[in-house]
């Protein structure tokens, strides 16, 4: 589902049915109301004293009879202008997500909601993703919302590993940045409640961002390409991993949880027109009420 789309269209229909109202169905209601009260103070004009607060009331009750909005313009018109406001934050500021998968364990869990910064890759049109404004650009080990390449209606919540042009290597369990080993140090082990299992577990330092990883214990499994690659030239595959030359404007993104997590290392790349924003923020998860606060 759409739903920004959706959004857009109940947007639309709301502000023309708004527009609408205020430029001619109030106009009409008011001047109807005004020659219904004349026509009540013309009938009424002989009673007085006793009878005016009556007279009063009645004639109050009616003006707000006859100049209220009917009822499809209180449920089209009305939320104009709160539609209008959930529009704006939600394409150009901040907007929720829920995690539904562990492929971000242990910097994220499983029905995490949280926030993703809409602005700081740059600003882009609502519903055809078309950036209008640079403002920045990815840096490695953001933790990154994207439209996944293969399937532009679904969102992914990846790390980001390797910019445009960087050679990034994934061998026996260990990355590498342009020939660089990524540092990582060892930390106690991970135990994941919901699948009752311990992993190996390390504080990795992408650029200027420390933030943990997990790894299944035994000698994992090398990753393979998938049937879909978007640039299946630019990775090689062998027995104990992939190396990848990340092409001009995409991006090379991987899971905390690396040996649960499809990723780059399967299917590709990640365009820049794809990014949607910049996750930052855990502010509710159900199974878990105190787990609130942001995140590396």
């Amino acid at each position: 589902m759409n739903f920004a789309l959706i959004l857009f269209v109940v947007l639309v229909v709301s502000f023309a049915m708004w527009l609408l109202d205020m430029l001619w169905l109030k106009k009409q209601r008011v001047a109807a109301a005004d020659e219904a009260l004349a026509q009540f103070d013309a009938r009424n004009a002989g009673r007085s004293g006793t009878d005016a607060p009556a007279l009063a009331a009645e004639r109050s009750a009616m003006a707000g009879r006859l100049t209220q909005r009917p009822w499809y313009l209180e449920y089209t018109a009305s939320f104009f202008p709160v539609i209008l406001v959930v529009f704006v934050l939600r394409s150009f500021l901040v907007e929720p997500f829920r995690i539904p998968s562990g492929s971000m364990i242990p910097t994220l869990q499983i029905g995490d909601l949280i926030l993703v910064n809409k602005y700081q890759y740059g600003i882009r049109l609502p519903v055809i993703h078309k950036k209008i404004v640079e403002l920045g650009s990815p840096a490695r080990g953001d933790v990154m919302v994207f439209r996944f390449p293969h399937n532009p209606s679904q969102d992914y919540i990846k790390r980001v590993v390797g910019l445009p042009g960087d050679r990034v290597e994934y061998a026996d369990r260990r990355l590498s940045i342009n020939g660089e080993p990524v540092p990582e140090q060892p930390m106690p082990r991970y135990f994941e409640e919901e699948r009752v299992q311990y992993y190996a577990q390390f504080l990795e330092r992408l650029g200027s961002a420390e933030h943990r990883i997990i790894l299944s214990e035994g000698p994992g499994v090398p990753p393979m390409r998938a049937f879909v690659h978007t640039h299946p030239q630019a990775c090689r595959y062998s027995a104990s991993g992939v190396a990848c030359t990340v092409p001009a404007g995409h991006y090379f993104v991987m899971g905390d949880n690396r040996d649960n997590s499809e990723d780059s290392r399967f299917w590709g790349f990640v365009p820049d027109e794809n990014i949607v924003g910049r996750a930052f923020f855990i502010w509710m998860n159900f199974g878990n009420i105190g787990r609130i606060g942001g995140f590396q």
